[in-house]
C-alpha cells in the first residue's frame, strides 16, 4: 500500500508510521515491538545514560532485525559518546532534536546513517534542509513534551512546511488514529511521528501510573508551561499547580528552574509519582482511553486509516 512512499522507501519500512523518541517511555521493547510490524521504532536516548542506551540497542538489535532508531537531543550532555555508540552499534536511522541539526548531520552521515531532524516551525525546517538532513519531523505544539516557542498547531504548520521544503516531511502531535494520519498525509506529509498513543501501551518503559493517568486525562487536562526555560505540554497535578502558584508571583527564570530541579520527569513518568512528578503528555491524550500492545495500536491505525480513505473516495 505504501510501496511508492518517501518515508517507507527512506527508512525501508513496511508502513510510514514512526513510533517517537520518548523520555522514559522508549526503551527497547517499544522499539523493537513496532519495528517488528512494520513501522520504525525509536528508542529515546534523552533520559539514558550512554551506557544505558548501548544496552538499548544491542537488546533491540537481538529482538528484532528491522530497521529501528534512537533520537538524540542535540543538547544532551554526553552527546559525543552516544554518537560514538550509535556508529559503533550500527544504528541506520538517527532522529535528533533540540538543537543544531548541522553538528553532527555530515558526521553520522559518513557513516552511512540517515538524519532526521524535528523542527516546530517553517523557518527551522529550512535550516534543517540547508543542514541536509534526509528528513524532517513538522511537530506542532499539541504534542507532548518539549515544544517550539510559537505554539503553531499541526494543521497550520504541516501544510506551510511541506510547502516550503523539497525533503521528506514527517507530522507530529495530535497523532493518535489512522484518521489523523490520513489528514496529515493529504497535507502533504510523508508519513507521522506518533509518541502519546505509544506511551499507552504495554511495552513503554514509563510506569504504570502514569500510563493510567494519561488514559484517564481528558480535554483539557494538559497545559504548556515554563516557557521561560524550555516550553513543556504537562498533565495538570500538583507540581503543575506548583508552577501556576509561583507564576502569581512574577518568579524569575532562576525560581522556576529551582522549582523543576533536577529528575522531576523521572519522577513523574519513570518513577509513578503523580504528585510531584513532571508528566509530559499530548493534548490527544483525552482521546486514549485503552493501555494497548504496540502491535494492536499500529494495526488500529492502519485499519482506521483505510477506513477513513475509502469514505472520503466515496464522497
Amino acid at each position: 500500500m505504501f510501496q511508492n512512499n518517501r518515508i517507507t522507501q527512506l527508512f525501508n519500512i513496511k508502513y510510514p508510521i514512526i513510533q517517537a523518541g520518548m523520555i522514559w517511555a522508549s526503551g527497547w521493547k517499544l522499539a523493537s515491538s513496532v519495528s517488528e510490524v512494520g513501522g520504525l521504532g525509536i528508542i529515546g536516548a534523552g533520559s539514558m545514560y550512554p551506557h544505558i542506551l548501548e544496552e538499548h540497542i544491542k537488546k533491540c538489535k537481538a529482538a528484532t532485525s528491522k530497521p529501528f532508531a534512537v533520537n538524540v537531543p542535540m543538547l544532551y550532555p554526553d552527546i559525543d559518546k552516544v554518537i560514538d555508540i550509535i556508529i559503533k552499534e550500527e544504528v541506520k536511522i538517527v532522529f535528533t532534536s533540540a538543537g543544531n541539526p548541522k553538528t553532527w548531520t555530515s558526521h553520522l552521515q559518513s557513516y552511512g546513517i540517515k538524519v532526521v531532524h524535528v523542527v516546530s516551525s517553517v523557518k527551522f525546517g529550512l535550516k534543517a534542509e540547508e543542514a541536509g538532513v534526509d528528513a524532517i519531523v513538522a511537530e506542532g505544539f499539541e504534542a507532548g513534551g518539549h515544544n517550539g516557542r510559537d505554539e503553531t498547531t499541526t494543521l497550520t504548520l504541516l501544510p506551510m512546511i511541506t510547502k516550503s521544503v523539497k525533503i521528506p516531511v514527517i507530522a507530529a502531535g495530535g497523532i493518535a488514529n489512522g484518521q489523523a494520519m490520513l489528514a496529515c498525509m493529504v497535507l502533504g506529509a510523508d508519513g507521522v511521528q506518533v509518541g502519546t498513543r505509544f506511551v499507552a501501551s504495554e511495552e513503554a518503559s514509563s510506569h504504570i501510573n502514569f500510563k493510567n493517568e494519561v488514559i484517564k486525562a481528558k480535554e483539557g487536562d494538559t497545559k504548556l508551561t515554563l516557557k521561560e526555560l524550555a516550553p513543556v505540554r504537562l498533565l495538570k497535578n500538583k507540581f503543575y499547580d506548583d508552577i501556576q502558584e509561583l507564576y502569581r508571583q512574577s518568579p524569575t527564570k532562576e525560581q522556576l528552574a529551582d522549582l523543576l530541579g533536577r529528575a522531576r520527569a523521572k519522577k513523574g513518568m519513570f518513577e509513578g509519582d503523580l504528585d510531584e512528578g513532571e508528566l509530559e503528555i499530548g493534548q490527544i491524550s483525552g482521546l486514549i482511553d485503552h493501555i494497548l500492545p504496540a502491535q494492536q495500536i499500529l494495526e488500529n491505525m492502519l485499519n482506521e486509516f483505510n477506513e477513513a480513505k475509502e469514505k472520503i473516495e466515496n464522497l
